[in-house]
């Protein structure tokens, strides 16, 4: 797969939120990254209209611990704060494998399917830990990203064997990836082997569930492109410098 990518991502805390819990104001994270949540961490790192980036392996490399923390969220229109309590995933540490395909609902973003510019920039983008800040799930637990070779060094849950997980949720499907003004949610049985989880394709996810009508934003491409070409050879030419 020419291109492939695989990079580290850790930090402190992390909250990918059960969407379940979202509902008593008190969240509640999953045991493991979702694959929404994957594919945010990389879109930070590099994104184009032109290209989506899909999941293929995650890699658990720190044993899987929980940490309560107190949290005042703001009651909007009642002026008052109340008092929470959040479940944090705590030290957690992540190998990621992922490639790129084609927006095909894109065509006027044609012209710029390069392959060899796309994915050198998202590796050097990758290198300088991002374009934009890294989140692991919400805005207070940052991450840090960087390159590493999925498979190397000792994982906690290298001779662990098989551990399923519950039900969980997959991502969300957009309406400019899938072609419909509507957004969809998906769900799917994840499963660990010796550490390794291998995500389903979106359209492989048999569990989906309608939530609301949405339009797909309007990109000007011409003008974006010629920014992203800008930020490209400004980063090349820091790169010789």
């Amino acid at each position: 797969m020419e291109n492939k990518v695989e990079f580290r991502v850790y930090g402190k805390y992390a909250l990918f939120t059960d969407p379940l819990t979202k509902i008593g104001g008190e969240k509640s994270s999953y045991q493991i990254p979702t694959y929404q949540a994957l594919k945010g961490i990389l879109e930070s790192a590099y994104w184009k209209p032109t290209i989506i980036w899909l999941i293929d392996k995650m890699r658990v490399m720190k044993p899987i611990k929980t940490q309560t923390r107190s949290a005042k969220p703001i009651s909007y229109g009642e002026g008052k704060h109340e008092l929470s309590i959040y479940t944090y995933l705590a030290d957690v540490e992540y190998q990621v494998q992922a490639h790129f395909e084609w927006n095909r609902n894109r065509p006027d973003m044609e012209q710029d399917r390069n392959e060899n510019k796309h994915y050198f920039v998202a590796k050097r983008m990758i290198e300088r830990g991002g374009r934009r800040d890294i989140f692991l799930g919400t805005r207070e637990c940052q991450g840090y990203v960087e390159p590493c070779q999925f498979g190397s060094g000792i994982g906690f849950y290298d001779q662990c064997g098989e551990l399923s997980f519950d039900f969980m949720f997959h991502g969300f499907d957009y309406p400019d990836e899938i072609g419909f003004d509507e957004l969809r949610a998906r769900f799917w049985h994840p499963r660990m082997n010796n550490g390794v989880i291998r995500f389903i394709r979106p359209d492989e996810c048999t569990f989906t569930k309608f939530v609301r009508p949405m339009v797909a934003s309007k990109i000007d491409s011409v003008g974006l492109m010629e920014e992203e070409l800008l930020k490209d050879n400004l980063e090349g030419w820091r790169d010789s410098s």
